[in-house]
């Protein structure tokens, strides 16, 4: 799952009917597979937003290794 998730950010056009056979190997379902692209998506989706509108962290954030953009 996190290979898949890693290369649908990173490599989305790359993603094929392979990716997603070696999922359903793994013993998800259509159903799983369709919950992994959604959050996977979102919060791609999310951070892209974010980014564009050059949204900070929160001072408050619990993790400072993270860092700030």
């Amino acid at each position: 799952m996190l290979r898949y998730a890693e290369e649908l950010t990173r490599e989305p056009e790359a993603v094929d009917q392979e990716d997603v056979a070696t999922l359903r190997d793994a013993g998800l379902d259509d159903e799983a597979i369709l919950h992994l692209v959604e959050v996977v998506s979102y919060f791609n989706f999310v951070n892209r937003m974010a980014d564009g509108l050059g949204v900070s962290l929160e001072e408050a954030w619990p993790h400072p290794e993270v860092g700030t953009r």
